[in-house]
């Protein structure tokens, strides 16, 4: 279980994450939505420790990660996060095999076992033919494969993801988050696509300028009055025979001086 209480954020004076409540139970997926800049992945760094928050507290198995050593947490806690390219001359292989390194004692070798692990790693995530490739020369989503790949490698019962769609076609999209779901691991996931939050998600967060704007599951918070505030765009739901499918259209939703919701739709609209 990953759970955070009353966390809050500032860079400086500045507030990007204030007062936000966590709880990710063991096998559920929970995950952070909201516009660019509502703080999603700061929230999700405080989660593993790469950030202090300013009050509150994050707990892994009732444990605070704050307390943690590094080798602990990464024994515990797997991340995939939107950070720069490593420079390092590794192939794809090397990079998944990192994801080892916390199983290993001090100045020990990899093993069989850990070279069997990396390699069904990479074929899970559809790049096994990637292994010998310099992974600096990858394309952004084979690199990101090869990134949840080393999560997985890592074989830890929690999954920190941070857009693990990006960069990725339709297929993998699916194929990534069909593999999470599958893996019946404890997962935070950042994620922009409502639908693919909708389909892949047990619980969501929405988030709007560092608050909780709505909680619970996909059907409760992917509401066409619950997201057009947050958004400014108009949204539709339509049902289907498996959920639902949001809608989109270029409109601006805001608050009138009365504090009535207005609205100006164009003609045409877009859908994702």
């Amino acid at each position: 279980m990953i759970r955070a209480d009353d966390v809050s954020f500032a860079y400086g004076d500045v507030d990007v994450v204030s007062r936000v409540a966590l709880t990710a139970d063991a096998g559920r997926i929970v995950g952070l939505i909201g516009p660019n800049g509502s703080g999603k992945t700061t929230m999700l760094r405080t989660l593993y420790a790469a950030l202090e928050p300013r009050t509150g507290t994050v707990q892994v198995d009732d444990e605070p990660v704050a307390s943690m050593k590094p080798r602990e947490l990464a024994l515990r806690m797997a991340v995939v996060a939107q950070e720069g390219d490593t420079e390092l001359p590794l192939t794809a292989a090397d990079v998944v095999l990192l994801g080892r390194a916390p199983h290993l004692s001090t100045f020990a070798r990899h093993t069989r076992e850990d070279f069997r692990i990396a390699a069904e790693s990479l074929t899970r995530v559809g790049a096994r033919h990637l292994a010998d490739r310099a992974f600096g020369r990858l394309s952004g989503g084979e690199k990101q494969r090869v990134l949840i790949a080393r999560a997985l490698a890592q074989r830890a019962r929690h999954l920190l993801l941070d857009e693990p769609t990006n960069h990725l076609d339709i297929r993998y999209q699916h194929e990534i988050l069909q593999l999470v779901r599958e893996l019946e691991v404890t997962t935070v996931v950042v994620l922009h696509d409502l639908n693919l939050a909708a389909r892949y998600c047990d619980e969501l967060i929405l988030l709007d300028s560092g608050r909780v704007a709505a909680a619970g599951p996909p059907d409760v918070v992917l509401r066409a009055e619950v997201l057009e505030p947050v958004y400014q765009i108009g949204v539709q739901r339509v049902e289907t025979e498996d959920g639902f499918q949001l809608l989109f259209s270029p409109a601006f939703v805001a608050a009138g001086s009365n504090g009535n919701r207005k609205e100006e739709r164009t003609r045409t609209g877009s859908t994702t």
